[in-house]
């Protein structure tokens, strides 16, 4: 008896010690403790009775509601952010002054009121609020955001919430049963279901504005032609959807996305509709990736995002380049490494053709994408690739983009003449850039035959708006951007009377 006591008293307290050292430990670590005190009971993933798990997860899924700062004009733009509002929340034109409001939906995935949501929910929004099951109204506070996996984290200031179980999203299967769960249409908790229609789905609505490394038949041709990469920012977005029939309509985003044992696999981000309303397929964040973004965001605020260091083209037997001198018809061919990446220090090589990552086979970009996303700077990954006929496997030790853009600029021209460039330039007027509807900008004045500005097609009139990435009102603004290259190449952008342009040309 006595050693009884003894060993209950000693895993009483083992236990709470435990239990009151969870502030900072990861989701996963608080949902392992959650659900090992909590177990939920709910059918198997092959009946199709789903009131179980519709039952044990609804009381963790919130209504959230956002405002945003008046603005001035009547009409909204077409950024991204603009289609995703169409989708999930808010719509329409707004009266002058008056504040905007929307709506969406989270999950709630720790008892201590963490929430995980979509980014485009709570981007810009002036005040977030949480409508809880229960009725109850709270004010959230935004952990971090991620515009690049579409996806947030918020927190309110409440203890003892039901919480949502998180799945495993490698495991779903397509054709299998799953519940789409959330506040469509500002509604009541609302719940449907569908099947899995497919996996590792890219529509291009993450990033518009940052076309991605994925390179275009065209842009490869022309790569291959100049020695040139396109002129665009690196990809940093993230899509590898969850394809679902489940309905899913205005309000859902944010919302889960679960199998029939009630477990979280996706959050509901998008749907491809003409109306803006469910027209057959919508589109889920896997939990996977998910899990790795709210861990970083727990535990440092922001996203610490590991990266191999490649450009690629998908292959294919429809979209294959006629320069590209191989069979394959699938897999990616990198078309170029970036110089002090991990890839570059691995060994990757340009004509490589990437078959496989940690032993899984990969077809196109979201394959590639979603996994590497998972992973942090220092991470390793196994890459397989065929060279020369022959399967290789190479472990990539991932870089964060600081590193390899501090390592770009060692390599990089330290000091670049604005006279090398072989132009002159003026401040545009305020006429000229209220014409063109531009907020910074210098005008070329004249271009020197034989320098590089005339060997690129440059001409004079032109207003260059920003130059890598940094915006320029004067020639001291140009001179200062120029030595922030990206690559050894100078980027640069701006608008004429036909239309916006962007280019790129080496530093030396």
């Amino acid at each position: 008896m006595v050693a009884a006591l003894i060993g209950g008293a000693a895993a009483i307290g083992g236990y709470k010690l435990f239990e009151n050292n969870q502030a900072g430990t990861t989701i996963s670590d608080k949902q392992n403790l959650y659900f090992a005190n909590n177990p939920i009971k709910v059918s198997s993933a092959g009946t199709a009775d789903f009131t179980q798990a519709a039952a044990a997860v609804a009381p963790g899924v919130v209504h959230i509601k956002t405002t945003y700062e008046a603005k001035g004009g009547g009409s909204r733009g077409s950024s991204p952010m603009d289609m995703f509002e169409d989708f999930f929340g808010g719509g329409g034109r707004q009266m002058q002054r008056m504040p905007r409001a929307a709506s969406g939906s989270g999950v709630i995935i720790s008892e201590d009121g963490y929430i995980i949501t979509n980014n485009h929910v709570v981007e810009n929004a002036s005040k977030v609020e949480v409508v809880l099951t229960d009725r109850r109204k709270v004010e959230a506070k935004v952990i971090g955001r991620d515009p690049n996996t579409d996806l947030a984290l918020i927190k309110v200031n409440a203890t003892g919430l039901p919480v949502v179980k998180m799945g495993n999203s490698d495991n779903v299967q397509v054709g299998e049963w799953v519940l789409a769960i959330g506040f469509p249409l500002d509604l009541n908790t609302t719940v449907t279901a569908g099947i899995v229609s497919a996996k590792n789905r890219s529509i291009g609505i993450i990033g518009q504005e940052q076309q991605g490394n994925q390179m275009t038949e065209e842009e490869y041709r022309e790569y291959q032609r100049t020695g040139k990469l396109p002129d665009r920012p690196a990809n940093t977005s993230i899509e590898s959807f969850i394809q679902t029939d489940a309905a899913i309509n205005p309000g859902n985003s944010g919302g889960a996305l679960i199998n029939a044992n009630g477990e979280l696999v996706g959050i509901n981000s998008a749907i491809a509709s003409q109306s803006g309303y469910n027209q057959g397929y919508g589109f889920a964040i896997p939990v996977n990736l998910a899990r790795k973004i709210v861990d970083d965001f727990m535990k440092y605020g922001t996203v610490k995002r590991g990266y191999i260091g490649v450009n690629f083209f998908p292959l294919s037997a429809e979209e294959k380049p006629e320069s590209i001198k191989t069979n394959e018809v699938s897999g990616l061919y990198v078309s170029d490494v970036v110089p002090g990446s991990g890839g570059a220090a691995a060994g990757i090589k340009q004509g490589d053709i990437i078959k496989k990552v940690d032993g899984t086979v990969i077809n196109d970009s979201p394959d590639l994408q979603e996994r590497v996303g998972r992973l942090s700077p220092g991470d390793k990954v196994k890459l397989s690739v065929l060279r020369d006929g022959a399967m290789k496997d190479i472990t990539v030790t991932l870089k964060g983009e600081a590193s390899i853009g501090q390592t770009a600029s060692n390599n990089s021209t330290k000091s670049i003449e604005v006279s090398k460039l072989g132009a002159t330039f003026a401040p545009a007027t305020a006429a000229q850039k209220s014409k063109f509807g531009i907020s910074s900008g210098v005008v070329v004045t004249s271009v020197v035959t034989g320098r590089a500005f005339d060997n690129i097609g440059v001409e004079k009139g032109l207003i260059i708006t920003k130059v890598n990435g940094q915006a320029v009102n004067s020639v001291a603004d140009v001179q200062k951007a120029l030595p922030k290259t990206r690559n050894n190449m100078i980027y640069m952008s701006g608008v004429s009377e036909q239309g916006t342009f962007n280019f790129s040309f080496p530093a030396q």
